[in-house]
């Protein structure tokens, strides 16, 4: 379990490929100073399992299923680009954020980026099954990173990008055409599958619990 906030960026630094996965070396600091193997660490959002870890050079790496590549933008990552790291949750710490357990319900298409004073409005184009989740004001994670909804439609929904955020990020170097991996509110999607769920929530569920 993740909370969305990004502890640094760190760098591809071997990418080897082999029946239809893959496997990352990834170099930092800060977010991987106490992994060890078999720990869970979230890149750019998704929710992925130590391997390896080697102290001497602060880097570690981590195997990427066939499955995971075709869920994400993980299997476009190029040697030396940079990647959004965060490390999972510990008991007792002040959470900020919303909850995001890195496993990504599908890829998003930055299709704006509009400047407004010392912010940037991005503007996604995502699937259906994300958009399902989409409400103002509500949670979505872009590339692991915790963000609110400003607004939304059919298709797209926008988030606001303060300048910390472009700095600390990889949303900084996102074009226009980018991809991102896309991960709905958790408390969202629960909600959703009771109302549309085969029982539903109506007058007659209500009343049979004692709300009306």
């Amino acid at each position: 379990m993740f909370a969305g906030l990004i502890e640094e960026m760190g760098t591809v630094k071997n990418i080897k490929r082999k029946a239809g996965s893959m496997e990352l070396t990834i170099a930092g600091k800060k977010a991987i100073e106490d992994l060890k193997k078999g720990d869970s660490v979230s890149v750019n959002g998704v929710c992925l399992t130590v391997t390896s870890y080697e102290l001497r050079v602060t880097s570690f790496k981590i195997d990427i299923s066939p499955e995971t590549l075709r869920k994400t933008n993980l299997g476009t990552l190029r040697i030396g680009e940079r990647v959004n790291l965060e490390g999972a949750l510990k008991l007792g710490e002040r959470l900020g954020g919303h909850f995001v357990t890195g496993h990504i319900d599908g890829v998003g298409t930055i299709k704006k980026k509009i400047k407004e004073g010392d912010t940037f409005l991005f503007e996604i184009e995502a699937p259906d099954e994300i958009m399902d989740y989409i409400i103002p004001k509500g949670s979505i994670a872009l590339d692991g990173i915790s963000l609110t909804v400003v607004d939304f439609n059919k298709n797209r929904f926008s988030v606001s990008i303060i300048p910390h955020t472009l700095e600390a990020t990889t949303l900084g170097f996102k074009k226009v055409g980018n991809k991102v991996n896309l991960e709905a509110d958790m408390i969202g999607k629960y909600v959703f599958k009771m109302i549309k769920g085969e029982k539903g929530i109506d007058l007659n569920f209500l009343k049979s619990y004692g709300y009306l």
